[in-house]
């Protein structure tokens, strides 16, 4: 139901408190003197039947008394009789309700079965139970059981624990620091983090969204949610459970390494959300966003009237991977002769202890001009000879001198020591101030985080090559016959056929039922010069070291008879139980500039499959250099997740070690993530070792584990992926009015260059009508808007040429976070009016509506587009006057009345 009836929760008129007494650890009589307290101007009552008066304030005994009824209702009854207090409220049509009661159980017949059965008939929205309430400092509502109240502000704070919630409100109070709303969802019946980030990410009031995490029910709706709020402000998560470890005895490699907190991860990071490891790091995270935005670069200038400190920024800026800037020669002539001798001469800048506020300002004015660095740290060490507070006027007044190119380039500040002139005349400025070196570095490495997830968000990916061809129809053979047969993992030889179906070479298998054949099988590898592994081959063995079942580097047929011997013995004398199907006969690949990786599927409960990369080889786990995505994926994101390992340093040139076909891994990740797409019954693939050197890759050995599709996420879109993914089903060919065909397909992230292209062909007077005002210039980010799309809630779909490759037109469509109404857009080439396309693609469009379930497709249409609104009237769109705005009228269509007969 995602934003329905969320504005009673924050913003209601009128309040009940449901149950309470006089005893001083009640809590519905806390929640009834925090109500008073934040001095809410709405109607309150309280409902209690066992006490007439409480606290000087009269109760009435049940809710139907009230000669109004509240939009909001505060829950503490006990457990036994909430269902009724929530019928009863459902039946006023009450909006919405807060349960701070715990222990209604779960499942089936339970106490929270039937609260959540009477609440969504009626559409009334339930937070909790078992949370701490709500606190929305801007309506002046504290609906909560939280000992403080924190000022207004800008933050909105979400959280799963009651606990971590009260704790960060007493934190902000600590610090004034203020909120736009603070909730704690408890036990989540009804509202989540996907409703709470849909709410959040369009409140004025709110800058920044602040997390904390335990556990996500519903991925997809989280993951939906959370990429259209990051493309708007900034949302930072902090999630228990780190410390979780990597477990032995998991079927796969792969699966060993996709740790749930890894997984978890790995969706932040899909969804442009900036991770932080504790409670103090996610307000210092927003304080430092808030302050100073994003900004381009990565390279940090540090200026210090003491040496030691500079050096200890520059190892905690090491520590976390950040850059060190190089100072210009110029500018190392320039502080030359602003300060004295013995100054640094590199960064860090010291200035020596006895800088004055002059010495600051001529040190500032030459760092801030360097082009060689992006952002600068600027410390102070009290000391008896200087003044801080000068110091610090001299940072600010430097600031406000500098010049327009300059002002975009952030500065951060550590002022030692307790001197209140210095902080006020930092915080006048709205310079962010930080105690330590050490938070001012980690400061500036969250700015760093958050323009490159913001980037991620915004990047156009390579386009896949021609030759991107997988037979999805042959590996759906192998797995269904394996299904069919009741396996449960893939044997090699069938494993081998499904990633040769995926473009993915691996190396050569043959079966051998015996040591004869084994011989046989040998003879025609060892006469080419090659020496031959041999492997035991039973579906009730996958970990063929476990019974001694690996032989390599065989080189005479009598080796190669011994081993197989050896092996077939001590395979029957170990696992007596296990069918036995043979050997596996193999030549031995020598590729001696190769480096072992590991790449594969690993399925994780909450987001479903997760493609994996790291260091391969036997030791793996010990290893633990990987990274892990959420599918689908591109070429950007695949070589994203190789470069967030550390393995792919050596993937490069390296002593005589030429580089490896890092593209050829990386297209080995998109096919991965494309046959997880295509097959959902694909639960495990472990490539490991996955070879790659100059020549390409070849996958050494893989394990496939297979089993019945599991549903995951309800609704429309693959079954199991967290993240929408391309809508392929919608790819069509039209015959337009003039008998020649349009290919329709949904956009693509890589469509950069193809719109640009459209828009050049398109009148200014078109584009003036379809965006209501002149467009001269398109931005990257404002293309990105209209390529980078959630599949979940948006659709873009565009006509192409099949002959030229020429984009002809294109509609979108935005659904509400609700997916009740949605928004569309269409533009035309211009030189093509006439020829059908608008009309074709807009059916097309109403067709994806009702698809999707939506019961209102609208629009705004300039009164003089004449010939837009004619077609929205023709297809059966209603038309009003914008009653805000007379140059504009309204159309909408009721997508479930109209649809069915026009697409008959």
């Amino acid at each position: 139901m995602s934003t329905y009836n969320l504005q009673s929760v924050f913003r209601p008129q009128s309040v009940a408190v449901i149950g309470g007494s006089p005893r001083d650890r009640s809590a519905g009589r806390a929640v009834m003197r925090n109500l008073r307290g934040a001095g809410f101007a709405g109607k309150v009552a309280w409902v209690n039947p066992r006490h007439a008066e409480i606290d000087g304030t009269r109760t009435i005994k049940r809710l139907k008394d009230l000669d109004w009824v509240p939009e909001l209702v505060v829950v503490t009854a006990p457990a036994s009789i909430v269902p009724q207090v929530i019928a009863d409220a459902a039946a006023l049509g009450v909006a919405a309700a807060i349960i701070l009661t715990a222990h209604l159980g779960e499942g089936p017949g339970s106490l929270a079965a039937q609260v959540e059965a009477s609440a969504r008939g009626k559409g009334l929205r339930i937070l909790g139970p078992h949370c701490l309430g709500v606190i929305a400092p801007h309506a002046r509502l504290n609906a909560s059981i939280a000992a403080h109240v924190p000022q207004a502000g800008d933050l909105a704070l979400i959280s799963e624990s009651s606990a971590i919630a009260a704790a960060l409100v007493e934190w902000g109070v600590a610090r004034s620091v203020g909120f736009s709303a603070v909730v704690s969802l408890g036990d989540t019946m009804d509202v989540d983090f996907g409703d709470l980030l849909d709410y959040f990410a369009t409140d004025y009031r709110t800058r920044a969204i602040l997390l904390y995490v335990e556990q996500i029910k519903d991925a997809r709706k989280f993951m939906s949610a959370a990429r259209a709020a990051a493309r708007s402000k900034p949302v930072m998560v902090v999630k228990s459970g780190r410390a979780e470890r990597i477990m032995p005895g998991n079927d796969t490699h792969v699966q060993a390494l996709a740790r749930a907190d890894d997984v978890y991860g790995a969706a932040f990071n899909r969804a442009g959300l900036l991770r932080v490891s504790a409670l103090d790091e996610l307000f210092t995270a927003a304080e430092t966003l808030g302050r100073l935005g994003s900004f381009p670069g990565r390279r940090l200038a540090i200026l210090s009237n003491g040496g030691g400190v500079g050096r200890l920024a520059v190892d905690q800026l090491a520590a976390l991977r950040g850059t060190l800037a190089t100072l210009s020669e110029s500018t190392v002539q320039q502080l030359d002769a602003v300060l004295p001798q013995g100054w640094s001469r590199s960064n860090p800048v010291d200035i020596v202890v006895d800088a004055d506020g002059e010495r600051y300002a001529a040190a500032i004015e030459a760092l801030l001009a360097d082009n060689e660095n992006d952002a600068l740290l600027v410390v102070n060490v009290p000391t008896a000879f200087t003044s801080s507070a000068d110091a610090a006027q001299a940072l600010t007044r430097t600031l406000g001198l500098r010049p327009r190119h300059q002002r975009d380039k952030p500065v951060f500040a550590v002022w030692l020591g307790n001197d209140e002139r210095a902080t006020a005349t930092l915080n006048a400025a709205r310079v962010p101030t930080y105690p330590t070196e050490a938070e001012a570095v980690r400061g500036f490495q969250h700015l760093v985080r958050y323009r490159d997830a913001q980037s991620a968000l915004m990047e156009t990916p390579p386009s896949l090559p021609q030759d991107f061809v997988v037979d999805a129809g042959a590996a759906r053979a192998i797995v269904d016959t394996a299904l069919a047969a009741g396996q449960r993992w893939l044997d090699p030889l069938a494993t081998h056929a499904l990633l040769k179906a995926y473009g993915i070479p691996s190396a050569p298998v043959l079966h051998a039922r015996d040591a004869h054949e084994a011989m046989d099988l040998a003879q025609p590898l060892l006469e080419q010069g090659a020496s031959v592994a041999l492997k035991i081959l039973s579906p009730d063995i996958p970990h063929k070291s476990e019974v001694d079942g690996v032989r390599l580097n065989l080189s005479t047929l009598a080796a190669v008879q011994a081993a197989a011997t050896r092996i077939l013995a001590r395979a029957r004398e170990l696992r007596p139980d296990a069918r036995i199907d043979g050997l596996l006969v193999q030549p031995t690949i020598v590729r001696p500039k190769s480096r072992e990786l590991i790449a594969g599927i690993a399925d994780d409960a909450t987001f479903g499959p997760v493609i994996v990369f790291g260091r391969g080889g036997t030791a793996v786990e010990v290893i633990n250099d990987k990274a892990l995505a959420l599918p689908p994926l591109d070429l950007r994101l695949a070589h994203e997740l190789i470069g967030r390992t550390r393995v792919s340093r050596i993937l490069k040139p390296y002593s005589d070690f030429p580089a490896a076909d890092e593209r050829a891994v990386a297209l080995v990740l998109v096919k991965l993530a494309q046959l997880a797409a295509d097959i959902p019954e694909v639960r495990t693939l472990d490539i490991n070792p996955l070879l790659a050197d100059r020549d390409g890759i070849l996958a050494l050995d893989a394990r496939v584990a297979i089993a019945p599709s599991r549903i995951l996420h309800k609704g429309r879109g693959h079954p199991r992926f967290a993240v929408f993914p391309y809508p392929k089903e919608w790819e069509r060919t039209l015959q337009l009015s003039d008998g020649s065909n349009a290919f329709v397909r949904p956009v693509r992230p890589e469509d950069d260059a193809l719109f640009r292209a459209f828009f050049a062909r398109v009148s200014d007077e078109d584009l003036r009508l379809r965006f209501f005002q002149s467009v001269k210039h398109f931005s990257h980010e404002f293309i990105a808007r209209l390529t980078q799309l959630d599949y979940a809630r948006s659709i873009a779909l565009v006509a192409i040429d099949p002959r030229s490759g020429d984009m002809l037109g294109a509609v979108r469509l935005h659904a509400d976070a609700d997916y009740h109404r949605g928004e569309y857009g269409i533009l035309i080439r211009s030189d093509l009016k006439g020829h059908g396309i608008g009309w074709r693609l807009m059916t097309i469009m109403i067709e994806y509506a009702k698809w999707l379930g939506l019961d209102v497709v609208e629009g705004q249409v300039l009164r003089e587009n004449s010939t837009m609104i004619a077609m929205c009237q023709s297809l059966g769109f209603s038309t009003r006057l914008d009653p805000d705005d007379s140059t504009v009228m309204m159309v909408s269509l009721p997508v479930q009345q109209v649809a069915a007969q026009l697409l008959e």
